[in-house]
């Protein structure tokens, strides 16, 4: 009996990243001999041990057949004569299919270090089209990995084609989508996820929303890049470099799916398209069975972020009624959320990746303003009933328009400033 450190932990080493987990192959063994040796069985279709004291996942070598359909439709082989090699060639791209023994040598049958060297994410071998979850593990890797330079060998992308085009990826469960497609919100540059997916076609199978987004025009004046599919690419981009919560990226992934819902007859306008992309969200997180926090978040950043847009052009009256559509004094959080998701879409366009974003800054400071009104001494002072939040309000609303003339002047030459940056500064509510 033998391990070997196999799979990301080894790759990661040789990428000088720090390995989170390290999984383990074991060569030799059967399960009661694993059992004897103190090991804890955990996992059902194949036999999976904890390390009594490390804990660390220790993996009987097997060989795989597909019997069926979809990622889980295979027959496995885990008897004690399976070779290392073989459990290696069952892995789906090169630079996971090599191991290191105890004495920290490399095992690389299939030259998975050459293309680690060479920033290249390929195949092992034929078996790869035989199980559908690797097109999106593909992606994933070329979205976690993608600042380090690697591509899709042409090989292995035209397997995911193939894979693709014999419908197998349609008997992927929504959990097993939604769990890649969670990982790249967590550490990922979501925009190659969605490139890689599309260029195989599986972005219009497994998320077709965002598919449908390409080749849907905006105006030139108010988007320079012109194709919405492009646009959220790049809102997606910001919000990865500027460090987005996994529910922020979410709800900016989301945002404009109403775009495709767009009458063609009003083209290239968007009018009400925050509106039409609430059902088409709920829809999508249903499907997939999305979280219900992500959920909330991306239907409040849908339905919401035209109005902030404009907010420097609203009444005090107006946003109040915002702050509380969005139950913003209970769920404080969500304001945040919203406006770190506004302040992506407006920078998410060609040219404006580093515009001044005066309304996100305007509404965050109305809010900390109305938030510090205090319910405790509107009730002290004998307002009972629907009075209580009736008198909370108009002193919220006073106290934000006292507020709002004194930002606006202390603010002006910023506000100016923007409006020289942007020329599309007073109909930005467009976007």
């Amino acid at each position: 009996m033998k391990s070997y450190l196999v799979g990301g932990a080894v790759r990661d080493k040789l990428l000088g990243i720090e390995a989170k987990d390290r999984d383990y192959v074991v060569t030799g063994a059967t399960i009661e001999q694993m059992l004897e040796a103190g090991f804890q069985q955990v996992g059902k279709s194949f036999p999976v041990f904890l390390h009594p004291q490390t804990k660390c996942e220790y993996a009987l070598a097997r060989i795989e057949r597909k019997n069926g359909h979809g990622y889980g439709g295979f027959n496995f082989d885990f008897s004690p004569d399976i070779t290392l090699e073989e459990d290696l060639y069952r892995r789906d791209l090169t630079v996971n299919a090599m191991a290191m023994d105890d004495d920290g040598s490399i095992i690389d049958p299939y030259n998975g270090k050459s293309d680690l060297e060479n920033r290249i994410l390929r195949h092992v071998g034929p078996a790869f089209r035989e199980d559908p979850l690797r097109v999106l593990r593909v992606a994933r890797f070329a979205a976690r990995y993608s600042d380090l330079g690697f591509t899709v060998a042409a090989e292995t992308m035209t397997l995911m084609k193939d894979i693709t085009a014999s419908g197998e990826l349609e008997y992927l469960t929504a959990e097993r989508v939604f769990l890649e497609f969670d990982k790249v919100l967590k550490n990922g540059s979501i925009s190659v996820f969605i490139k890689v997916l599309r260029e195989c076609g599986a972005l219009r199978v497994l998320f077709k929303e965002i598919d449908a987004l390409y080749g849907i025009p905006a105006r030139k004046y108010w988007h320079p890049e012109i194709d919405t599919g492009i646009h959220m690419e790049m809102c997606l981009d910001y919000a990865v470099k500027h460090n987005y919560s996994m529910v922020e990226k979410f709800a900016v992934f989301c945002h404009d799916f109403g775009k495709a819902a767009t009458p063609k007859e009003i083209l290239p306008s968007h009018h009400g398209h925050g509106a039409r992309g609430v059902p088409i969200i709920t829809e999508f997180a249903g499907r997939l069975r999305i979280p219900n926090e992500y959920h909330t978040a991306a239907v409040y950043v849908a339905a919401e972020h035209s109005f902030v847009h404009t907010a420097l052009h609203r009444s005090c009256t107006e946003i109040l009624d915002f702050l509380l559509r969005i139950a913003a004094f209970r769920f404080p959080q969500r304001i945040e959320i919203i406006l770190n998701c506004c302040t992506a879409d407006i920078r998410g366009r060609l040219g404006f990746e580093n515009l001044q974003y005066s309304h996100a800054d305007y509404v965050r400071a109305l809010f900390k303003c109305a938030a510090g009104i205090d319910v405790k001494e509107v009730v002290s002072e004998g307002f009972r009933g629907a009075e209580i939040q009736n008198e909370l309000n108009r002193r919220r609303l006073i106290a934000m328009e006292k507020f709002s003339i004194e930002w606006k002047n202390s603010n002006r030459e910023l506000i100016e400033n923007e409006r020289k940056d942007d020329p599309n500064y007073r109909r930005n509510h467009m976007l």
